[in-house]
């Protein structure tokens, strides 16, 4: 998962990487109420390199022409991609400029320390002068020194670069890093660093490791729906989004999880274990007691309804009160999926609007199997069977995925 540049730069602030006051931009509107004195720069975030040449980064001196630069901006693809954001930056008097990369290299399997005192836009001058250090061993400020040197900075830039690479290489190992990069760190007249840009690549696999990193990504969905207003039920089409691996249109593990970065870490995780997930619904993060009520069973009648479902997964995290709900909520719907029998008719349990006879007549998956997480809640006495449909219990995400997946191929 690559970041954009703002997304990058939120992290350099959490480590200390000096970064400018910027404020990311939406809409129009909000330049009205830009917080940032002008003179600013405005910057087309997209992945993509080559923003300056084909005009995505604009100077601008007042708010009629931030108004009218962000327009072209927005109205702009860059390699194909519009923008969804414009980063509104301040100005920096800068005097030098240089380039800091840190990578992890596949096939040495060690990360490696890049820089060179000729960065910016001219990326073959750039080259010339790259320099770069193995680590092979455990990191020490003294790599980060010897990049330094070799790059043939002198005096105080030596202490600041070196201190630049050391809180990269933090920031690399707390969030599980593929690539982390800055192009331009610019340095001033009076010799201070301060990071223009920044790139960074987070490792697809840790994802589920990380839920502050999960929040950067965007739901590219087809039809965001809107099942019970006013409680909004969502769900991601049955069908890879382009920002999750794996899950086809025949996948088989159905989900329903509690807020949106939870829902791309569980679809990750399982596409991870080589499962195939066929959807999932997200209900509300912080639901009322009867809201999530509601919005389970609605997903849950979606979710019976999917071709091909094998396997249910859900996924609360809340307090102790919102988890022991959903625990009793699920076996309150597990038990009304009893189909009468010829012998012996159970009375009906009213659901929303259904009977117990209408809900089982009108489900076409009705005995998937059940794979429940749940936090902050004693499982011991739900483990086992509810009139004979099991459902599995964990507390723990990956032990819920696996145990999911595992369903799936037996």
């Amino acid at each position: 998962m690559d970041l954009l540049e703002y997304q990058a730069k939120e992290l350099f602030h959490q480590v200390g990487i000096p970064v400018l006051p910027s404020q990311p931009i939406a809409q129009l509107s909000e330049l009205k109420h830009l917080q940032i004195p002008y003179p600013v720069v405005l910057k087309s975030q997209v992945h993509s390199g080559g923003r300056g040449r084909a005009g995505g980064i604009r100077f601008v001196q007042n708010t009629i022409d931030a108004v009218a630069a962000a327009q072209a901006i927005f109205s702009l693809p860059i390699l194909g991609e519009y923008p969804e954001v414009i980063l509104a930056e301040a100005r920096y008097n800068t005097h030098k400029e240089f380039f800091l990369s840190i990578l992890l290299d596949y096939e040495l399997q060690r990360p490696v320390l890049m820089g060179s005192a000729r960065g910016g836009i001219d990326v073959e001058t750039l080259l010339e002068h790259m320099h770069k250090v193995v680590l092979d061993q455990g990191f020490s400020p003294f790599y980060a020194r010897r990049l330094a040197t070799k790059m043939g900075l002198q005096g105080r830039l030596i202490h600041g670069v070196s201190a630049i690479v050391e809180k990269m290489y933090q920031l690399l190992i707390e969030k599980d890093l593929d690539l982390i990069e800055i192009n331009p760190l610019a340095v001033s007249p009076s010799g201070e660093v301060m990071a223009l840009d920044g790139k960074i690549t987070v490792n697809d696999t840790a994802l589920s490791r990380h839920l502050d990193l999960v929040s950067f990504l965007t739901p590219q969905v087809d039809d965001i729906a809107s099942i019970s207003s006013p409680n909004q039920l969502v769900t991601i089409p049955p069908q890879k989004p382009r920002w999750l691996g794996g899950g086809e249109k025949s996948g088989n593990v159905g989900m329903v999880v509690n807020g949106w970065g939870l829902t791309l870490a569980t679809w990750d995780m399982t596409t991870t274990h080589k499962g195939q997930p066929l959807g999932a619904f997200v209900v509300e993060e912080k639901s009322s007691s009867k809201s999530l009520i509601k919005q389970l069973t609605i997903a849950l009648d979606k979710l019976m309804n999917l071709a091909h479902l094998q396997v249910i997964l859900i996924n609360i995290v809340s307090g102790h009160e919102t988890s022991a709900l959903a625990a009793q909520t699920i076996m309150d719907y597990c038990q009304s999926l009893l189909v009468v029998t010829d012998s012996e008719e159970r009375l009906p349990r009213p659901t929303g609007a259904n009977t117990l006879r209408q809900r089982a007549e009108s489900l076409s998956n009705p005995s998937p199997q059940w794979v429940v997480r749940l936090t902050n809640v004693d499982l011991k006495p739900l483990q086992g069977s509810v009139d004979n449909i099991p459902i599995h219990w964990f507390t723990d995400l990956k032990g819920a995925v696996e145990k999911a997946v595992a369903l799936t191929s037996s």
